[in-house]
């Protein structure tokens, strides 16, 4: 099962187009807040895949929740915007929530740079920004969850 996570789109639909195009056997696609109007219209194109959409501190009239969980596999999924979480300085607040829902995976956005960790028994996946990357340039994140396991990768645009 492959699923695809995106941030921080900004204004920038040609990105999360030019992403969908390049992942057709994604199932699930989590969508990590900033500018949640820039997904919407996809989930019309696409509607073969999943979305999971929560709001980031750009969203100011956005519907969507700020958090969410999914169990996806049996797999627990934990994903947020990440500014309610204080994730430009610390993880352990997101771990936290993480763990306190029993997840396996967490997922965040916000700071605009990609990374990947394990920690105390969670994978931490923040996909950076699909337009406007602070580190390494503009990505995402896939994360394929397999009967071997999870295997979390980021992307370069």
């Amino acid at each position: 099962m492959r699923i695809v996570i995106i941030s921080d789109s900004h204004k920038n639909q040609g990105a999360i187009d030019k992403i969908l195009s390049a992942q057709p056997q994604a199932s699930h696609l989590f969508f990590l807040g900033d500018n949640t109007y820039d997904i919407e219209d996809f989930e019309i194109l696409y509607p073969n895949i999943k979305f999971h959409i929560v709001s980031g501190n750009c969203d100011y009239f956005s519907s969507f929740s700020s958090v969410g969980v999914e169990k996806i596999n049996g797999v627990g999924i934990f994903y947020t915007h990440g500014h309610n979480y204080g994730v430009k300085s610390t993880l352990e607040h997101l771990k936290k929530a993480a763990l306190e829902r029993n997840c396996q995976i967490a997922l965040y956005g916000h700071t605009h740079i990609a990374k990947t960790l394990y920690e105390d028994g969670i994978y931490i996946v923040n996909p950076g920004s699909c337009s406007i990357s602070r580190q390494g340039g503009n990505s995402y994140a896939v994360i394929d969850i397999t009967e071997k396991g999870i295997m979390p990768i980021i992307i370069r645009i």
